[in-house]
């Protein structure tokens, strides 16, 4: 396949190149058009603009050229999933800890995407990006519920869905302590850590992105609190570093929480038990769930037989 060359005007002035682009050329997305933008495949009337937030003055002459997929070595693995949901447009699937959702430096097999990719082959390709069908993440160590797109349709859909706030995402987190209301919110922007540019932590405004996360108690324990969590936005690592923000770490966060976990556990005790949202094709929201894994469960009968 050749690269693709797209030409429109702008129709309207003060609108940021970006936000054009993603309007007119809606296969695509928006990260994916900035990345085209940095690497100099857009002009604004035959000159070439690197910058994504360029303002139009309304009336220019737009030429985006959209490369050929690049070749990869990604490649279908046959590892098996714990599917709670399929049909034609979406693949829900109830990932384990341990297991990152796409390839990465140090991560290039074993991933969720490899084995989607043998389980639903028509997904290689969709996005047209190296994260085929990824709609969003969950870090290595976070178990449950994932969604993929099928389809470039599903995936704009869904993922307008999340950038809108019309996802309902709930956690169970196991905290270390309490944290200091039994229900509460945390505002609070995260942003790359000036001590651990590998981490991220809560920022002053302007430093980061806003992020917000509500929680409220299930059960508590002499050192441990019970939570469900919800987060309002999607920030990197957002829970994690919320949480500590409260000083009630998550139990097993070793990078955001205590160097050695304080209860016998091999992971952080985070879980996506919950996604709430509508599916292409649907005319109201459907809710899914993930059973709590039985490494957790255990941990949380030990708790309660001690109390």
């Amino acid at each position: 396949m050749s690269e693709r060359l797209i030409r429109f005007d702008a129709s309207t002035s003060g609108s940021r190149l970006d936000h054009l682009l993603v309007e007119r050329v809606p296969e695509h997305s928006r990260n994916r058009l900035q990345q085209l933008i940095r690497k100099g495949r857009v002009t604004v009337n035959g000159e070439v603009v690197t910058k994504s937030g360029f303002r139009l003055e309304g009336g220019e002459r737009i030429e985006i050229v959209i490369p050929a997929p690049e070749p990869t070595d990604l490649q279908p693995e046959h590892i098996a999933l714990d599917v709670v949901f399929e049909n034609a447009d979406v693949l829900i699937v109830n990932k384990p800890a341990g297991m990152v959702v796409h390839p990465s430096p140090g991560h290039d097999r074993g991933t969720l995407v490899n084995a989607v990719l043998a389980h639903a082959p028509d997904i290689k390709g969709v996005g047209g990006e190296l994260r085929p069908g990824v709609v969003h993440r969950l870090d290595k160590d976070t178990s449950g519920l994932v969604i993929m797109a099928k389809h470039d349709q599903a995936l704009r859909m869904v993922q307008r869905q999340f950038k809108d706030r019309k996802v309902e995402k709930v956690y169970l987190a196991l905290v270390d302590g309490k944290p200091p209301t039994a229900r509460g919110r945390v505002d609070a922007a995260v942003g790359r850590s000036r001590r651990h540019r590998k981490r991220m932590g809560v920022v002053p405004e302007g430093k980061g992105r806003k992020a917000q996360t509500s929680y409220h108690t299930i059960d508590s324990f002499a050192k441990h609190t019970l939570l469900e969590v919800k987060p309002e936005t999607g920030r990197t690592h957002q829970i994690r570093v919320h949480m500590a923000f409260l000083g009630c770490p998550i139990v097993g966060d070793k990078v955001y929480g205590r160097r050695k976990p304080t209860l016998p556990i091999r992971r952080q005790f985070l879980h996506a038990l919950r996604l709430k949202l509508r599916l292409p094709d649907d005319d109201e929201q459907r809710t899914f769930d993930a059973p709590l894994p039985e490494e957790l469960k255990v941990i949380l009968d030990q708790l309660r037989g001690a109390a």
